[in-house]
């Protein structure tokens, strides 16, 4: 059953109408905004309507989200309006003429869930206004004193000729909300000692900036560094240059420093031995 909106007055509902009359305008990347109160998992609902044909451009966002996933289906948990919960709708390999946007090679999709981090993190430091640092490839670390702690996850899907990315982010979830992890602990904006939680500006900055970061990756036809993507990921990234233990989709693992990000989006990996390893996937855990 879905609990009513107004039963906790510290998490109240967005406001559908005015977020939709602030996003969805003439000559913008969002062409239609979907609130449900309730739903399973916001990335199935999105990829679903992508092979239904929807436009590039759709958001679907729900209040309460009680089946989603992030990476090797681990699941996400939220309460209700404790957090934003969202999926995008997009089609990068079609060439889109009035824009003047060249199609995307498929190769570079693979940035999009890195474009995604960026524009998270810009808007949590813009309207939430707390320390925060991308884990590569698809989690969003949020600073409480000095303790660095997991607030946010992204996950992209390809499905069909569209690219789905999903975020959900732990807005005001208290403590003993937040689910035991065996990596890096969960944690919140609030938790992480907020300005605001107010979800409605944290999700017109994150869908403005999002925006914004796609528009110049589709005018430059995909390319991260052109369009200053690159440079912004590096800059924003909490992995470069610590020392970490990659999970590889394979079951393999690989040990060292990490070095950098490439014009690719995939993590170098400086060995002990000076070797450097290109990495595409795999689960990154930060040792120190």
């Amino acid at each position: 059953m879905v609990s009513s909106p107004y039963s906790d007055l510290t998490r109240p509902p967005l406001g559908v109408r005015a977020l939709q009359r602030a996003l969805v305008v003439p000559g913008g990347v969002w062409q239609r905004l979907d609130v449900v109160g309730e739903t399973g998992s916001t990335n199935a609902d999105a990829a679903r309507a992508a092979l239904d044909g929807v436009a590039e451009g759709l958001v679907v966002v729900a209040e309460q989200q009680v089946s989603g996933r992030g990476r090797r289906d681990r699941q996400w948990v939220s309460p209700a309006r404790a957090g934003l919960t969202l999926s995008v709708v997009f089609r990068p390999g079609v060439a889109v003429a009035e824009r003047d946007w060249p199609a995307a090679p498929q190769r570079t999709w693979g940035w999009l869930p890195l474009l995604a981090g960026v524009a998270l993190r810009e808007a949590v430091q813009r309207v939430a206004e707390v320390d925060a640092g991308l884990k590569w490839p698809n989690d969003l670390l949020t600073r409480s004193d000095t303790a660095w702690g997991k607030a946010a996850g992204i996950l992209a899907e390809v499905s069909g000729d569209a690219v789905v990315v999903g975020i959900g982010l732990n807005v005001s979830t208290r403590s003993e909300e937040l689910p035991e992890t065996n990596g890096m602990p969960a944690t919140s904006l609030l938790l992480s000692g907020a300005k605001s939680t107010d979800r409605d500006p944290l999700l017109r900055a994150l869908l403005r900036s999002f925006g914004q970061w796609y528009t110049g990756w589709r005018e430059a036809g995909g390319d991260a560094e052109m369009c200053g993507l690159l440079a912004a990921y590096r800059e924003g990234c909490a992995t470069i240059g610590r020392e970490v233990r990659v999970l590889l989709p394979d079951g393999g693992e690989l040990v060292g420093t990490a070095a950098d990000v490439d014009s690719d989006g995939q993590l170098i990996v400086r060995t002990v031995t000076g070797s450097e390893r290109r990495v595409s996937a795999g689960d990154v855990l930060h040792v120190r």
